[in-house]
């Protein structure tokens, strides 16, 4: 619930959270050219963590939705990772297929295609590294060790792995087609997740708005890149019956170029050129203008939890720091 702010109503108070298009764009720009400064330790470790979390959650859904019979709960509870991560500043590969190209079109100081082919090549590495680690863990948990037959859990994400690699590679061309836009319709909901935490400055706002999408994508069965970085080498850990070729030809490599399309053509894109800021040639910007402008900019150099969506009092103005990026997704 959102408290009036002394001499305030509560309505100021919720209009005052709610981050306009135009602005919410100028976040976008400035959060995808800050994620291209970042040291290379920093963003490894960004994505290390942001693939961990995230496929922690996905170990979570599919344990709910398996010992309950009810896959709309274990999707409803899927968020539950993909919030968290982002809340923290860390960052997955969805993401940044949206964020970084923005800036570059947007021309923001400092961003190069270099820099944006780099950040992609170590946020896939790190996310990677993460799920990986999170996927010997679960198998280890999964078999006492490897000293047992796999859970009930365990042999549900034995088939999962099995499905959706070779299930798509009988259906040959057909069923590469229907991979990519299951990862191209994946990247559209997980990237206005993203977006999403750019919204409000109100942290319930924030989860809301990023649980929803996530929600969706998840129920749907599209096809995470990062997920599938958890659900497949858990797979091969637990004896499922498929080849290291079988998924990266018949899932990962697919899904990558299916979450690269979905997330900037019916996401990032749309949102730009729809909201853009626009002045004339030549022109000066309006005050609004300028501020608006010096909070965006303040993304790449106050942010207050190593690139995690600021949130400030409802009601409250917001200084050009107050803004910080947002992991992406």
């Amino acid at each position: 619930m959102i408290s009036a702010p002394p001499g305030g109503s509560a309505g100021s108070a919720t209009a005052a959270s709610y981050v306009s298009p135009s602005v919410l764009v100028d976040r976008l720009t400035a959060a995808g050219a800050a994620k291209m400064h970042y040291s290379t330790r920093e963003t490894v470790l960004r994505a290390v963590m942001g693939g961990a979390i995230l496929t922690l959650g996905a170990a979570f859904a599919v344990t709910v939705s398996t010992q309950t019979g009810q896959p709309l709960l274990g999707a409803m509870l899927f968020p539950v990772g993909f919030i968290l991560l982002y809340l923290l500043g860390y960052d997955l590969l969805t993401g940044v297929f949206t964020l970084l190209p923005l800036a570059l079109i947007a021309r923001r100081p400092g961003a190069a295609p270099t820099r944006m082919l780099r950040t992609w090549g170590l946020v896939f590495l790190g996310n990677f590294a993460g799920a990986f680690a999170v996927a010997l863990l679960m198998a280890v948990y999964f078999t006492y060790g490897f000293s047992s037959v796999p859970s009930d859990v365990g042999q549900a994400i034995r088939e999962i792995g099995h499905s959706r690699t070779v299930g798509y590679a009988e259906h040959g061309g057909a069923g590469m087609l229907t991979l990519f836009v299951r990862g191209m319709l994946c990247n559209w909901m997980v990237s206005t997740g993203v977006v999403a935490a750019f919204m409000s400055d109100s942290m319930l706002a924030k989860i809301v708005g990023m649980w929803m999408p996530v929600m969706l994508f998840f129920y749907m069965g599209f096809e995470h890149s990062v997920v599938n970085m958890f659900l497949f080498p858990s797979g091969l850990l637990l004896g499922a019956d498929f080849t290291i070729g079988d998924y990266l030809i018949w899932n990962e490599i697919p899904t990558v170029l299916g979450n690269l399309v979905g997330g900037l053509v019916f996401v990032g894109l749309p949102l730009y050129f729809a909201h853009r800021t626009r002045r004339p040639v030549g022109g000066t910007a309006t005050a609004d203008e300028a501020e608006e402008g010096a909070a965006a900019e303040a993304l790449a150099a106050d942010s207050p939890a190593a690139g995690a969506p600021a949130m400030s009092a409802p009601g409250a103005a917001r200084p050009a720091g107050a803004v910080a990026a947002s992991a992406a997704r």
